[in-house]
């Protein structure tokens, strides 16, 4: 899978609201001992990504993240930025996320950075 292909699976993760369509995305894209981190999360393994994504669903109802710009690749390193907007609205949310490929290809670690957030705690 190309870097853009893959970055593209994973904001379609973040999208998916259906838990054993999502389940089947990560099991895909992920590596089993996988690790994402960010200034809201902190979660580990296929089951704590899902209920990671199923909590910025519940913290951001009808919200869809979205790729901006390019995917940069080196190594087995990727970069790409993303928007998290309601449908015609501006986005309320925007980062970049950096991630290292194990050595199948598959995400092992994704850190993310916040560019734009609204406040709220951490969710570990």
């Amino acid at each position: 899978m190309n870097a853009s292909t893959l970055a593209g699976q994973y904001i379609a993760m973040w999208n998916e609201t259906d838990a054993e369509a999502r389940a089947t995305l990560i099991e895909r894209i992920w590596s089993a001992d996988c690790v994402y981190v960010d200034p809201s999360f902190e979660v580990s393994g296929h089951d704590g990504l899902s209920k990671m994504v199923e909590t910025a669903h519940q913290m951001f109802p009808g919200f869809v993240f979205s790729l901006t710009g390019e995917v940069d690749e080196h190594h087995n390193r990727l970069r790409w930025s993303w928007h998290l907007a309601a449908e015609g609205q501006e986005p309320v949310a925007g980062g970049t996320d950096v991630a290292a490929l194990d050595g199948n290809g598959k995400l092992g670690e994704v850190v993310g950075f916040h560019d734009f957030a609204p406040a709220h705690d951490a969710l570990v």
